[in-house]
């Protein structure tokens, strides 16, 4: 039977309930504002794109000596045109006569809107044709000053040299113009596709899970106003200037906001039906669901906002961006679980469950006394089996847990986040890539995309001549002013600031490891001719964005453990269950990274991976990691204030088993929906995110947490009260 103080509990909830007018009231005045919000931020969704940059070099901090060296080059040129490689192979040997053909097809280039205006005396800013030393290719470089569109501009390009250049040969548009605008293509699904198969996925699971008609949508519509709220104030945040957006942080927003919403509503959906079996009342159901799940739902978004804004420490802006964004995304998510859906779940009662519309159940959800381990009682078939097991042998479960996490990390020494070349980023068909792959066949490989080279005036000719015997290079120049900076002049030397601007081609792509290698070899020779040297370009701001990225790895990493940890100090006041659960996940982070460098090596054959995936990796999976250990112990924490540790830890197991493995695969679901993006990047995080999300709710919190801490027994709250409470 109900006990006689749920039963006062109950009563007394009723008798402090509002009026019958606010209690509609209120639920109407959360929706329309939710609704309002939605309205205003939906139609910006589609807008996001015009205030996000795809350009690497913008995410670099000013201390980078590439950085440095853009800041002078700029003063070298007015123009800050992007150039674009057209490359035309031919399948024989092109003659003398016909470079007058191709001849036409660079001023045709060069009329094309979008590309940079000929200076004064001159034709066309086009350069070229500049016939292979094999004879059976040409390239032209192109300089793009409308670089708000480059993608327009450079689809023009496409169709203007299949139109213009001679009859079987074929053309490419490639460089970083050429690179730039594919990639702005593969982010083109972020908008639309992303969020489509992402909501998609979730409807599917909570149809399949709770085998309710009506849940589902109320959960996703919850998900879709956050998301759209959030985004309304991340786009103004852009356009001010405070943040720079990416496709990277854009598509990561959404799923964000979508998988933790998700996961919060189902948490608090679950104590509203938990509830809606004790009491009759639905504003008595809605305020228990409330008053139950407000702390672990804070604690949670809290948890994953601190983590997030621990970004802010990395000296990569792509980095510091993302963790007020993706804050953003949770605060929301947040906020709209804990309004919006208590709004909708009241408004709907018993029918939000329908079909399995909850009832009234006069017995004591635990008075199972046919059951020999106390704790299990009323507990569904799954989870009092594992609690069982659990019981029954505490240290061999946790064991066997913490040795198929161990076998997992075996892999680890295999990743390979060193870094990638750009082409590599792009996963689909892309002419940019098979151009690079041309171009590297019939000229130096770095055309386009030169090394970028600022010594002192008095120090040019020694420091020219020490570039050109650098090993790599194929080509150096002093810039002699005239047009853009990539032009292949070699009048008089421009000075600026005592400066002189050195342009050297690379004889490797530019992107490559080996291109990365002979900037590394001018960077540590180049001082000795000149001291003030400084090396730039394109292959520079790689280099430098991916050594920025691996020290923020190392700077970041223990900033989130500390913040998590004493985030889980205050929830559950104790020292030494905090530390046991940073403990696992850090070890599922392990295990995921073990099985995510198998997969990408041998599965999927992956190049490499770029610094900021295990940075990124570490940051999602450790806050949503601690999500769910969250959800659990401050219900164990709960249940054993009723009826001791060990039974609160097998009760809490067994009526949170059900939601956090829904949450969960939730979250997976939405993560595994970056990787319809065909950037590498997203793929990879894809799959850390989804694999280390199961492997987290199906092995650490399902067997490795609670067998250990029942394994420890009360001692796991030390050193508060609840360690000595012999119940």
């Amino acid at each position: 039977m109900t006990t006689t103080s749920d039963s006062n509990r109950s009563k007394s909830s009723s008798e402090r309930q509002p009026s019958r007018w606010a209690r509609i009231l209120l639920p109407a005045v959360i929706i329309v504002a939710w609704f309002i919000a939605a309205g205003i931020g939906g139609p910006t969704f589609g807008k996001l794109s015009s205030v996000s940059s795809n350009d690497q070099a913008s995410f670099l901090p000013a201390s980078a000596e590439s950085t440095k060296v853009q800041a002078v080059q700029a003063k070298f040129a007015a123009s800050k045109s992007i150039p674009a490689i057209v490359v035309v192979e031919s399948p024989a040997r092109i003659t003398s006569a016909q470079l007058s053909q191709f001849a036409k097809l660079g001023i045709s280039l060069g009329t094309v809107s979008g590309v940079e205006s000929p200076a004064s005396g001159q034709s066309t800013a086009v350069a070229g044709p500049i016939p292979s030393a094999d004879g059976k290719a040409v390239e032209y470089i192109v300089p793009i000053s409308n670089t708000e569109k480059v993608g327009a501009v450079v689809k023009e390009l496409r169709r203007t040299a299949k139109d213009t250049a001679p009859e079987g040969t074929a053309s490419y548009v490639t460089g970083p113009a050429g690179l730039s605008a594919d990639l702005i293509t593969a982010f083109g699904g972020i908008d639309g596709i992303l969020l489509l198969v992402a909501v998609g996925a979730v409807f599917i699971i909570l149809l399949l899970v709770y085998r309710s008609i009506v849940l589902p949508f109320v959960v996703l519509f919850t998900a879709m106003f956050a998301l759209t709220a959030a985004i309304l104030l991340v786009y103004a945040m852009a356009s001010w200037g405070w943040i720079k957006l990416n496709g990277q942080s854009q598509g990561i927003l959404s799923i964000l906001v979508i998988g933790a919403a998700t996961d919060y509503s189902l948490l608090l959906s679950a104590r509203y039906r938990e509830a809606l079996e004790h009491v009759e009342n639905k504003w008595v159901a809605i305020i228990h669901a409330i008053k139950n799940s407000i702390e672990p739902i804070a604690a949670s978004a809290a948890t994953v906002i601190l983590a997030l804004l621990c970004l802010l420490f990395s000296d990569l802006n792509s980095n510091r961006s993302l963790g007020p964004i993706a804050a953003i995304g949770i605060l929301f998510s947040f906020l709209a679980a804990m309004t919006l859906l208590p709004a909708l779940l009241y408004a709907f009662g018993r029918k939000a469950y329908w079909p399995m519309t909850p009832k009234v159940n006069p017995e004591h959800p635990h008075a199972d006394t046919d059951n020999e381990v106390s704790g299990l009682e009323g507990a569904p078939g799954l989870w009092r089996r594992i609690g069982s097991l659990i019981a029954r042998r505490p240290r061999l479960t946790w064991l066997f847990a913490l040795a198929v996490l161990a076998g997992c990390i075996l892999g680890l020494p295999q990743l390979k986040a060193s870094g990638v070349s750009q082409t590599a980023l792009i996963l689909s068909k892309s002419e940019a890539v098979d151009g690079q792959k041309v171009l590297a066949d019939h000229f130096d490989a770095g055309s386009g995309s030169p090394v970028v080279i600022i010594a002192d005036q008095a120090k040019a000719q020694e420091t020219l001549k020490a570039v050109q015997a650098t090993t790599g290079i194929g080509a150096a120049y002093i810039y002699a002013g005239s047009g853009n900076p990539t032009a292949l002049t070699r009048s008089d030397p421009r000075v600026v600031d005592g400066k002189v601007l050195i342009n050297a081609t690379l004889i490797d792509q530019a992107d490559s490891a080996s291109a990365e290698q002979v900037v590394r070899n001018l960077r540590r020779s180049l001082p000795g001719t000149d001291p003030a040297v400084t090396v730039g370009g394109v292959t520079a701001i790689a280099i430098d964005s991916n050594d920025t990225a691996r020290a923020d790895l190392y700077k970041i990493i223990p900033i989130v453990l500390v913040v998590i940890l004493l985030i889980l100090m205050l929830l559950l006041r104790s020292v030494l269950a905090p530390i046991l659960l940073i403990l696992s996940v850090v070890i599922s982070f392990a295990a995921t990274m073990g099985v995510s460098a198998l997969v990408f090596n041998h599965v999927f054959n992956f190049p490499g991976a770029d610094p900021t995936v295990p940075l990124f990796g570490f940051v999602f999976l450790v806050a949503l990691g601690v999500d769910y250990n969250i959800f659990l112990m401050t219900r164990v924490r709960e249940e054993s204030f009723k009826i001791g540790t060990r039974p609160g830890i097998l009760r809490g197991l067994g009526v949170t088993g059900s939601v956090i493995t829904s949450a969960g695969l939730v979250l997976a679901a939405t993560f595994a929906a970056l990787a319809i993006i065909p950037i590498l990047f997203l793929v990879q995080l894809a799959f850390i995110v989804s694999f280390g999300v199961l492997l987290d709710t199906l092995i650490v919190r399902s067997l490795l947490v609670p067998a250990m801490s029942y394994d420890i027994g009360r001692n796991i709250w030390w050193p508060s009260k609840l360690s000595h409470k012999r119940r």
